[in-house]
């Protein structure tokens, strides 16, 4: 744990601790949040339902992220669900302490404000896929983007992706029939395993090239 992540430990550590289990929802699309959610360990995903009754995930967050900012900070209304994608423990401050406590913190502001173009650059390069891409170039996008965010590299080089292909599904709003004939293209061409703890990467450098070549 950094310095600066020791400082938003630290200040969390007053305030009441929550757990909640795997597919438990955290926040309601359209409630008023009880605060914001500092996580101390686990996975939450972020997402909308379509109008044909799709669940569509905008965004994860893992530990030792904090949200919703965007509603603390400007009081934005909730539209999204936010649902434990794994055993979650957090911790629940009131908005105005949190937004106080980023005001009088410079370099924890300028994390924070890091991770946010961070995230906006990686959700303009999910649209440029969205826009211009196939089903395929949508699906190992974001197969990267997850090794990179969540992976668990192995001493050969591997990395295992904690997501079933239920997860990919959501993250890039495909049929899950259309990411299972994907990946087992991406099987046989030697690409990727499916294990039963996810999938595994065999090496990401192979999966950008062979993104590089579909573009």
């Amino acid at each position: 744990m950094d310095e600066i992540e020791q400082k938003v430990h630290q200040f969390f550590l007053k305030y009441p601790e929550k757990r909640f289990s795997k597919k438990e929802i955290v926040v309601h699309a359209g409630e008023e949040p009880r605060g914001v959610f500092y996580m101390v360990s686990g996975r939450v995903n972020q997402y909308d339902i379509t109008a044909a009754g799709v669940e569509t995930v905008v965004n994860t967050y893992k530990a030792p992220a904090f949200f919703p900012m965007s509603w603390a900070i400007n009081r934005t209304p909730n539209d999204y669900f936010f649902e434990s994608a794994t055993d979650v423990v957090a911790r629940i401050a009131p908005a105005g302490d949190v937004v106080a406590f980023v005001k009088s913190e410079p370099e924890v502001l300028l994390d924070l404000l890091s991770r946010v173009y961070r995230g906006t650059d990686g959700l303009l390069r999910r649209l440029a896929h969205l826009m211009g891409g196939d089903a395929r170039s949508r699906l190992l996008f974001e197969i990267i983007v997850t090794a990179y965010r969540f992976g668990q590299p192995a001493a050969d080089g591997s990395i295992l992706l904690p997501f079933k292909e239920g997860d990919l599904a959501k993250h890039t709003g495909l049929a899950r029939e259309t990411v299972n004939r994907t990946i087992q293209d991406l099987k046989a061409q030697g690409l990727v395993v499916v294990d039963r703890e996810g999938l595994i990467v065999l090496d990401v450098n192979d999966l950008q090239a062979e993104l590089g070549a579909g573009l």
